[in-house]
């Protein structure tokens, strides 16, 4: 459905707006990866956290998460290297586009007080990162199935040249992104 939105509506638009000849120039959203730590999982007592993370991301998106090691040691954190901290999914195809369209749809306008969001999160190559404090957005995953909130972040990987065609990509595929303020 999403694919097909992109395909009919988005593409042409893109195209006029950025005087594009061919439809292969146009920018494209290629994966969208969504990773969660989990640091307290590094004690022993908390061993199931990070189990606990990854059925949650598994919920979410429809697909088995991978998990994170530590690359370093970090003896603050009693983290050393090999242990899990984290847990991520990388989604493409048919899954990518599910997922947006859930997070666009159902799960930001879930977020209290959402008043859009941060058009400036691009990192200059049109790729866009974004920030969740809770997973219970998501319809997936139930309030009282829950044993504790975990934020995660949400990275879309564009085919994108610069931040401007990306910014219009993802607005055109529906991100609600806040409103620049005007200094009046």
């Amino acid at each position: 459905m999403y694919k097909q939105h992109y395909q009919d509506e988005v593409v042409p638009a893109l195209k006029q707006r950025f005087g594009f000849t061919n439809p292969m120039q146009v920018p494209r959203i290629e994966k969208i990866v969504v990773s969660m730590g989990v640091g307290a999982a590094a004690t022993a007592t908390n061993a199931n956290l990070l189990d606990n993370a990854a059925s949650e991301l598994a919920t979410i998106t429809g697909q088995k998460p991978a998990i994170r090691r530590a690359r370093k040691s970090v003896s603050a954190f009693r983290v050393r290297v090999g242990m899990p901290v984290g847990c991520m999914v990388t989604l493409r195809g048919v899954r990518m586009y599910e997922f947006y369209m859930r997070l666009v749809k159902v799960a930001l306008p879930q977020i209290r007080d959402f008043r859009g969001t941060n058009p400036d999160s691009f990192d200059g190559r049109g790729n866009y990162a974004l920030g969740l404090t809770e997973q219970i957005i998501f319809p997936e995953i139930g309030y009282d199935d829950v044993s504790q909130m975990r934020g995660m972040n949400i990275a879309i990987v564009t085919t994108a040249k610069t931040d401007e065609q990306a910014r219009e990509l993802l607005r055109l595929m529906g991100m609600p992104f806040r409103e620049a303020r005007s200094e009046a």
